[in-house]
């Protein structure tokens, strides 16, 4: 499996932010063709209490192709443009190896 990734750093405006990314990008990402998972993390500290990240959101594929097919689809190309209408310089986009083990309690 594979994911691809966004990695959001503190907005200055975080209301405006999270209102925006709901509203003009979620909806579109999330229609994206070949989709498996969605997964959203908002950052509440790290070690040293603070991190500059504010929020990981995770699209998972099958493969790496089907990550680069759904970006280059009608609804990733969409998402892509509302993306970068809300946070260019907040955000870091990356491929990912997924693998994934449960461990007993």
């Amino acid at each position: 499996m594979h994911k691809l990734m966004l990695l959001f750093r503190q907005p200055a405006d975080v209301v405006e932010f999270e209102t925006r990314w709901s509203n003009e990008f979620v909806a579109i990402a999330e229609k994206m063709p070949g989709l498996r998972k969605v997964a959203v993390s908002r950052i509440v500290g790290g070690p040293d209490q603070e991190a500059d990240l504010h929020l990981v959101h995770e699209f998972f594929f099958d493969d790496l192709d089907a990550v680069r097919r759904a970006m280059a689809s009608p609804e990733g190309q969409a998402a892509g443009h509302a993306l970068m209408s809300i946070a260019p310089q907040h955000v870091t986009i990356c491929f990912s190896e997924h693998l994934e083990e449960a461990r007993p309690a």
